[in-house]
Formats: structure tokens, sequence, C-alpha cells
């Protein structure tokens, strides 16, 4: 039997393999004027368009995203609700930079500091709601880092909550988009803080620094970032229909310029790419057999939704096939358990993308007489194979 990890290991290699120069269906992705840049697409992780995506950079105030995304993360386990009083200290205060200009001894909720790091940028906000979840910046930061690790953000590394220049911190625009994506699909309660255009504190009306929440409709997040050493930075997510794409970009020279190249990244994804949900989360699109079990087969499905972005004009010639595991397991066996994989190939029969097949539910041992009959079977079908 394929292990999950072995699986998850071949989606991640075949979608870089599978790249849109190899499908030969659409023409070249645009040049941007900026450093480093990735196109991904959101249901099904694969990056549609990678120019230096992997190169470490300073990612500026794109490091809320983090900060913001462990402080929803801390929401859904209960250590905090957003309501909670938050004390502002000295130095939250004192910080420099972005602001969302609160006030030592000021008493903040949760939910108003999340709006002012999302929609404001404040690095005031940023530390003061580090210090609330873990003690201090210092701590807070190896949160961050797990974090990072739990999403495979092997080129990122945070030394602070708000992206201040930092030897040794850094980020790439593909573990960006990453973290977009988690964003997205693990905390849908507080993403749509991402698409606020506003945000007033103290008597003072900030815009959301993302231009293009209003040249595009579609737009509804994430973040900018800009130092000088970093250059402007955005992190964008559309979603058309049923589609929605993420767009990282690193290092453009002005803030039109980050809308802009952004921009075009996303028009290139939307009009020449597709998703494709072959199997949804949960949903039973296979009984598989097992063995000496209260029932004779279990539900089996995926545990993530089964997509992928291909071509528009070649998305008709690819299909989902489903792949039970030689063996049948014996039960009991619980939900998530591996029964096989599911499969996308194209026209000529090749496997262009995989993942798990997994029981959806549990299913307890058979009485007395199933465990017999069936041990006898299964002798027998040792013994003759």
């Amino acid at each position: 039997m394929i292990s999950p990890y072995f699986l998850q290991r071949l989606v991640l290699i075949l979608s870089v393999i599978l790249a849109p120069a190899a499908w030969g269906a659409v023409p070249p992705p645009p040049q941007l004027a900026a450093k480093s840049w990735v196109l991904m697409d959101a249901a099904s992780g694969n990056v549609l368009v990678d120019h230096q995506g992997a190169m470490r950079l300073p990612p500026a105030s794109l490091t809320k995203l983090m900060t913001a995304h462990v402080a929803a993360l801390e929401l859904q386990r209960g250590r905090i609700k957003e309501g909670d009083a938050v004390t502002i200290s000295e130095k939250a205060w004192r910080m420099g930079g972005s602001k969302m200009f609160v006030h030592v001894g000021d008493q903040i909720a949760v939910s108003d500091l999340l709006r002012g790091i999302i929609v404001q940028s404040g690095n005031d906000a940023s530390i003061a709601l580090a210090e609330h979840l873990a003690g201090g910046e210092d701590t807070f930061a190896v949160l961050m880092n797990q974090e990072a690790k739990r999403l495979g953000l092997v080129d990122t590394h945070f030394l602070n909550a708000t992206g201040w220049p930092a030897e040794g911190h850094y980020s790439s625009a593909l573990d960006m988009a990453k973290l977009a994506r988690a964003i997205v699909l693990e905390d849908p309660e507080h993403y749509s803080m991402y698409a606020e255009k506003e945000f007033v504190w103290s008597g003072i009306k900030q815009p959301n620094r993302n231009l293009l929440l209003w040249r595009d409709p579609s737009v509804d997040g994430l973040k900018t970032g800009h130092t000088e050493e970093a250059g402007y930075c955005l992190v964008a997510s559309s979603k058309r229909d049923s589609q929605r794409l993420i767009a990282a970009v690193f290092g453009t020279d002005s803030e039109a310029a980050r809308a802009t190249e952004t921009a075009k990244l996303l028009a290139y994804g939307f009009n020449f790419f597709e998703t494709r949900v072959f199997y949804k989360k949960g949903e039973a699109v296979q009984a598989a057999a097992i063995w000496k079990g209260a029932a004779p087969t279990v539900k089996a499905g995926v545990n993530a939704d089964f997509a992928m972005a291909l071509p528009k004009r070649t998305s008709s010639e690819y299909q989902a096939r489903i792949v039970l595991a030689d063996e049948a397991p014996v039960a009991p066996i619980a939900a998530g358990t591996p029964l096989g994989h599911v499969e996308v190939v194209d026209s000529n029969g090749k496997v262009v993308m995989l993942s798990p097949l997994v029981s959806l539910e549990r299913i307890e041992q058979g009485g007395f007489f199933r465990r017999v009959w069936d041990s006898i079977r299964l002798f027998f079908k040792g013994l003759f194979g």
C-alpha cells in the first residue's frame, strides 16, 4: 500500500514538473518588473507561474500575514477570544513604521488589533498582539516559525511579528503564496477582514494599501509590504466564479507598480487556466471492501478537495480515476485509513496528479461469525493468491 506521505510528496513533485510550458497549451506567462513572483491555484495548490519563487527575500509587512494567521488559529482553538482586552505596552507604542496609533495602557480588543494589522499594517498592533499571545515578540516568532514548518514554508524564517528589517528574517514568493492559501482555506471566518478597504482608530481613518481592492472587484485580499530593502511587495487573492488564484510579487519599485504587475499575473491565470474539482472533501466516491468488519465495505473519499488547475483549451482531456489498494484493510479501521489513491490522467493515460483515497468513517470489528468467516477466506486467499 502506498503511504500517504509518499503520495503527498509525489503531488508536490508533479506540480513542479507539470508546469505550463510542459502542457504546451498556454502562452508563456508575462515578465514582470519585479524580483520574484508566483501564481498559485488556491483549490489545488498547483503553481502556475514561478519566477525565482524560492528566492529568499525580506518580506517586509507581508510578515504580518503570519502574525494574523497565528492569532486566527489561536482564536479557533479557543485560547483567546475576539473581545479579549489587550493592554498596549510601551514597546508596542514606541514602534516605528506604519501604525494603528494605539497608546500605552490602552485596552484594545483582539478583533480591533487584527484589523489594525490586516487593514492598517500597524507595527504597534502586531507587537501588542504578539505580546498578548506569547508574552513577548521573540517567543511569538517561535510560534510563527512552528506554523511555517507545519505549512512547509522551507524558505521562510521569522525574527519578529512586523517584518521590520533584521538579518535572518526572510521569506519567498512561493512560501507567501502557500501561507495565503492556508489563510483562505483554514480561516474563512476572518478572511473577510482582508477585503476591508479602511479602518478607523483613534479618529484616524487609514485605507488598505492594497490598491487592487479598488481596481478589481474580484480581489478580496491579502496584504502589501514595503521597506527600502524589500521594495514594494504584494500578495493578492482573487476569486472569479468558482476559481480562486493567489499571486505573490516581491520587489517592485513603487506602490502603483506592485498593483499593476500583480494584476498582470492574475489576468494571465484567469485567461488561460481553469480549476477542476474532481472530488470534493468528504464526498463518498467509492465503497471499498474491508475484512472482518461490522459492515462489508467502508465509504471512501478524499480528505481535501481533489482539484487541479488545467489549461482551458485542453481541460476536457483530463480525467480522474480511483485506484484501490491491492489488499483490503482489516477492521477495526479509523476514519482516514489509506485505501488506495485517486489520480488524474491526461489523454495519453499518463498520471499527472494523485492523492490518497481514505476511509470517511470508522468501522468496528464485526461479530464472531463474520470474523471467523473472513479469517477462512483470508487463509485461502493467501494460499491460492
